[in-house]
């Protein structure tokens, strides 16, 4: 896909992967609406790409209030006149055991992480349909390739969108519309700063810089799926599909060592 001249929605676009990613696309020649929750640093994202010359709407909204997505919908038809690319990033995490969560980080990562971004897509798709020329792009994470002690609910999330991903690709084939997954690592953005687990965790950060570059690399190349982290990464999907219960055994022994690290991640 050539990315100059097209219209696109990034949910989560005020900093992190979100912005990085609207940056790049920018520089490429898209004309982008931001939404995010945070007013204040989602319009400060807005200033600071348009001194660079690009074009970009923001509109302040949670994405899982049907009215905020409504919104969202409206000011890429307001500003462009459409939708060409849907850029489903926005997401919420909570670390830590299930038994000790409270049902609102429960619900409010099933809403954000898996619910709103199926219900977004259900709306945008008459004006995808429009473009003659349309993407998705899902951008889930590596855990909801491989499950990882203290994050079950996010986990589940986010392998839910990943197979919604695919299954809508499957359902959307010839009609214009392509399905992109992508399958973040640990990535150094503000969603991570409250995660203290380093590379003897298995969690080695990458920079957002490039998981963005990534993620518009698969955008033009019109790829599947992205799945970061390495050989590191592709090793241990083999052993999961394989043999699982050698990675339950080592996983057994970073337990103490991994709640701890985790236990504060909080990014609701």
């Amino acid at each position: 896909m050539d990315l100059m001249g097209k219209r696109v929605l990034v949910t989560g676009g005020s900093s992190g992967i979100g912005l990085t990613l609207a940056r790049s696309l920018g520089a490429r020649g898209a004309r982008l609406v931001l939404a995010g929750r945070r007013e204040t640093p989602l319009r400060e994202a807005g200033q600071a790409l348009r001194a660079q010359d690009v074009e970009v709407e923001t509109v302040a909204g949670d994405v899982a209030d049907p009215a905020a997505r409504a919104a969202f919908l409206d000011a890429a038809v307001r500003a462009f006149g459409g939708l060409d690319i849907l850029v489903n990033n926005a997401g919420v995490v909570r670390a830590g055991r299930l038994e000790s969560m409270d049902e609102a980080e429960i619900r409010a990562m099933v809403e954000v992480d898996l619910l709103a971004p199926i219900l977004l897509t259900r709306a945008a798709l008459p004006l995808l349909r429009a473009s003659g020329e349309a993407m998705i792009v899902n951008v889930a994470s590596a855990l909801a390739l491989v499950g990882v002690p203290f994050y079950a609910v996010y986990a589940g999330a986010k392998a839910g969108i990943g197979r919604f991903g695919e299954a809508l690709r499957r359902e959307l084939a010839g009609e214009g519309i392509h399905v992109l997954t992508v399958y973040p690592g640990a990535t150094d953005t503000p969603m991570m700063r409250s995660n203290n687990a380093g590379p003897e965790l298995g969690f080695s950060k990458e920079p957002v810089e490039a998981v963005a570059e990534a993620i518009v690399a698969g955008m033009i190349a019109g790829a599947l799926e992205i799945v970061r982290g390495g050989e590191a990464r592709a090793q241990m999907l083999e052993t999961n599909r394989t043999d699982p219960a050698a990675l339950d055994r080592r996983f057994l022994g970073l337990k103490p060592a991994l709640e701890e690290a985790v236990r504060g991640h909080k990014a609701l």
